[in-house]
């Protein structure tokens, strides 16, 4: 019998709360990557990741990737942009910045499509920039914008795109495997995940899914890094059934194992699983006085990014120092000129997880001196 682990809640975007049996899943006999046996694990789970999205497995595939889920953005930007054309990124969070700065590392010529930061982008401004800019062949936007809990409508974007001849490529990082996403439904040419991530596994594992056919276009465009390249690492497993280098063996077997418990608990019933963690959240939220930076009519349901309160004793590292001593751990927001933090209804969580923790976290006020309810000045 295996011995159990001390559970950590981690309320922060990742990596997530683990189950032991994905954690035990990493012990397994020392085994070279590339024996057949190895390739058969990356098969099933290669399908697997695009089961999840509802793909037809003729035309849509899965390319794992080392690496944390940026790899993915750096993968997809650098393989899927013909040559002399350009992107359109829709800019309205920490991580469709990061798509800019990953633009401009490869001189990647593109549209900085800003938006407000804490409601989902204007469709007409969109459809108008890209009919007065024909030369975009790639939309890019964030589904979840996880620095302030944002969902973006991709559903809307993609069909945007396509009606500029353009593909749609979707950060999906924080939402694949929560959210329920149907790739051809919700016009997605391409989308990304981490295994640490929705599916509850690992770190060191990353994904890109998406459109066999535009892979193999992309063959043709400026080879722009050998490491991330999409078509290269689809090519290698497409002749051999194995990563072109070496994977993060241990960290695929959990990865095989946290598949597995997602089909088993269900694509329903884990989204409703994580609406109660959010509402447990909320509740517990209301309760204590705090305000959230976003109208909830504009959230995700799984990041509740609140803001600080305007009280001389809060101090967030005591705050959360507190919390992580007694196994809860509470992450800082990424809006500038922002304070703020974030509770995220991710991993193997649930509502009862979040009244625990909110014991806890107002003994952290109380401890600090802090008022309750919350105060707040107003403006």
């Amino acid at each position: 019998m295996t011995k159990p682990i001390k559970r950590n809640i981690l309320l922060n975007p990742g990596p997530s709360t683990t189950t032991d049996t994905v954690k035990y899943a990493q012990i397994v006999p020392d085994i070279c990557p590339r024996e057949e046996e190895f390739a058969s694990l990356m098969k099933g789970i290669r399908d697997d990741l695009v089961k999840i999205v509802h793909g037809d497995p003729k035309k849509y595939t899965a390319v794992p990737f080392c690496g944390s889920g940026t790899i993915c953005m750096d993968i997809t930007l650098n393989s899927l942009v013909p040559e002399e054309k350009k992107v359109l990124v829709v800019h309205n969070g920490a991580y469709s910045e990061r798509a800019c700065e990953i633009l401009d590392g490869y001189h990647i010529p593109y549209i900085d499509f800003k938006q407000s930061l804490y409601e989902p982008p204007s469709l007409d401004e969109l459809d108008k920039a890209l009919n007065e800019n024909p030369d975009v062949a790639v939309v890019y936007a964030t589904h979840h914008e996880t620095g302030s809990g944002l969902l973006n409508p991709i559903r809307e974007i993609g069909r945007i795109a396509h009606k500029h001849d353009a593909i749609f490529i979707t950060d999906t990082t924080s939402s694949y495997a929560m959210i329920p996403i149907d790739i051809e439904k919700d016009n997605i040419d391409f989308c990304m995940a981490s295994a640490q991530k929705g599916i509850q596994g690992m770190t060191g594992l990353s994904y890109v899914i998406g459109r066999k056919d535009l892979i193999n276009i992309s063959k043709d465009y400026p080879t722009r890094s050998y490491y991330c390249n999409l078509y290269l690492q689809y090519e290698f497993f497409e002749k051999t059934g194995q990563m072109h280098f070496t994977p993060p063996v241990q960290t695929i077997y959990a990865a095989r194992q946290a598949l597995d418990e997602y089909f088993s608990e269900g694509e329903s019933e884990k989204w409703s699983r994580h609406q109660h963690i959010i509402s447990a959240i909320r509740e517990g939220a209301d309760r204590l006085g705090f305000k959230e930076l976003l109208d909830r009519k504009n959230q995700s349901s799984l990041v509740s990014a609140i803001r600080y309160p305007d009280d001389p004793n809060w101090d967030f590292d005591k705050v959360h120092d507190y919390c992580y001593e007694r196994g809860f751990t509470i992450y800082p927001g990424k809006l500038e000129n922002t304070g703020s933090f974030r509770l995220c209804a991710l991993g193997a969580i649930d509502a009862p997880d979040i009244e625990s923790f909110w014991e806890v976290f107002e003994a952290a006020l109380k401890e600090n001196r802090v008022q309750i309810p919350a105060k707040y000045t107003e403006e």
